[in-house]
């Protein structure tokens, strides 16, 4: 390979790891052939997976360690673990550069608090925000902040909005950036003073990398007349449980009433092609992969209940954003 990306994993993160992670790592490598895997957990069960795979040598490193972060631990008390976890010694290996990126599905808390320790803020960054991607009518949208901080003020809104717009520039480089502002409504005299005064500054900022919108409420999120989504943590992360909640319960109502008589199953039968595209549009799976942006490297959190499907897609998302120069993007259009 020539130049390779160079992505960290954490192996023992997660449900079902390092099962899922290595069959992920198979899945993402059939279709990527410029990606080299730093793989960090316990090769004991490590290597009996990848014997049974078809990864090729050339294409990956073991990292031998038996500790590991729990899903169970506080974030204090996993970095207190020490500096051989899985995950710790994943996102040294990003520290140091000898890895591009790095991805876990374990604990979010402790990953954030060891990125941290090991890590430093992009310059004129205040805090991190986790953004995710949420399908529109359209394509795709940024949600940012989804869970990282309870609290923002102006500046912190603005900075999220600058490195969601690079995000979505990385990941999608044909498209235009356009943020918006959560809010309870969509007319200016709306929200509470911290969202009205990052409106005002976002109206006068002129910034050539997106395209400010206004305001947005949540009912108007997946419509796709803008691709950025910009919100604090507590906000965002209620948004988000909501919207994955319903998805879920559309999908298991729908399910249930074309199994439930011979017409429905008839009715499936003959609208198949449409309900993949149905079950598609609306599968976290093909969505999985959250970026702790802010930071000077790039952290990508897989949920943690994620299958093997919903783990290579979160490796799909580390190449897009090397490729995309997402961290060079953010230093050159910060504030």
């Amino acid at each position: 390979m020539i130049n390779p990306i160079r992505i960290a994993v954490d192996a023992m993160g997660g449900e079902n790891s390092p099962e899922k992670i290595i069959k992920g790592i198979e899945i993402h490598s059939s279709n990527s052939k410029n990606t080299f895997y730093n793989i960090f957990g316990d090769t004991k069960s490590i290597k009996p997976l990848i014997y049974n795979s078809n990864l090729l040598n050339k294409n990956y490193q073991l990292f031998h360690t038996e500790n590991n972060v729990k899903d169970d631990d506080s974030p204090l008390s996993a970095a207190k673990k020490g500096k051989d976890t899985s995950m710790w010694l994943a996102i040294k290996s990003l520290r140091d550069n000898n890895s591009d990126a790095i991805v876990s599905a374990g604990n979010t808390g402790a990953l954030f608090v060891i990125a941290k320790l090991n890590l430093k803020m992009i310059e004129n960054i205040d805090k991190p925000a986790l953004s995710a991607l949420w399908p529109n009518r359209n394509g795709m949208n940024i949600v940012l902040d989804l869970g990282a901080n309870i609290e923002c003020n102006e500046k912190n809104l603005v900075d999220f909005s600058l490195m969601g717009s690079a995000l979505h520039k990385s990941l999608f480089p044909k498209e235009q950036p356009k943020v918006a502002l959560l809010n309870i409504g969509s007319e200016e005299i709306k929200g509470n003073n911290v969202i009205k005064n990052t409106y005002q500054k976002l109206n006068q900022t002129n910034n050539s990398l997106f395209e400010f919108n206004g305001y947005i409420e949540g009912n108007h999120i997946m419509d796709g007349d803008v691709n950025v989504i910009v919100t604090d943590g507590f906000t965002g992360n209620i948004a988000l449980k909501t919207a994955e909640g319903t998805a879920n319960f559309i999908t298991s109502e729908l399910k249930h009433a074309l199994n439930s008589s011979l017409v429905g199953k008839l009715s499936s039968f003959m609208n198949i092609k449409n309900l993949k595209r149905f079950k598609n549009k609306l599968d976290p799976r093909l969505y999985n992969g959250a970026i702790l942006l802010g930071l000077d490297k790039p952290v990508i959190k897989s949920h943690g209940s994620t299958d093997s499907l919903g783990f290579a897609n979160s490796l799909k998302v580390c190449e897009k954003i090397i490729n995309g120069n997402l961290i060079g993007k953010i230093k050159k259009n910060i504030i």
